[in-house]
């Protein structure tokens, strides 16, 4: 009984729905990336989408390791959403410019992974924020008031 209640209260990160999203981010984010490389791509296009695939890869590790929780002095959810927002942007400026009508196929195929990804970061950051916003042991728990 003492493992069924341990096993409800701490769900590991891999088998989340968070944890999805985020390994499904990461394996297409790679995927755009190796189009990338394989096309011989302009340089920014592999600089920018190997700088995400090592920022997501850090923050699986962080959750995977539970690191988030033994490093409280930052508030890693609102890094997260942040890493979300700007990912995505950094994403869609790229697969615009990667599927513009003179490259070739394979980086056009690439910014179609990288678009891919970028939806995927928007998925990402909605979930982070909806725990946030229903997380009720937070910060932001409202209280009421009895009369």
């Amino acid at each position: 009984m003492d493992a069924a209640q341990r096993k409800a209260q701490h769900r590991p990160f891999c088998f989340s729905v968070k944890g999805h999203v985020k390994m499904l981010r990461l394996a297409l984010t790679v995927t755009s990336m190796a189009f990338f490389i394989i096309a011989q791509a302009p340089e920014p296009y592999i600089v920018i989408t190997g700088f995400e695939v090592a920022i997501i890869f850090f923050f699986i590790i962080l959750y995977i390791l539970r690191l988030d929780r033994l490093m409280k002095w930052l508030f890693w959810p609102l890094l997260d959403i942040i890493n979300s927002l700007v990912t995505t942007v950094f994403l869609v400026i790229v697969s615009v410019l990667a599927l513009i009508p003179e490259t070739t196929t394979l980086i056009v195929i690439g910014g179609a992974f990288g678009f891919l990804a970028a939806v995927a970061c928007l998925a990402d950051g909605a979930l982070i924020y909806r725990k946030l916003l229903f997380n009720p042991s937070g910060p932001y728990q409202k209280k009421t008031v009895r009369k």
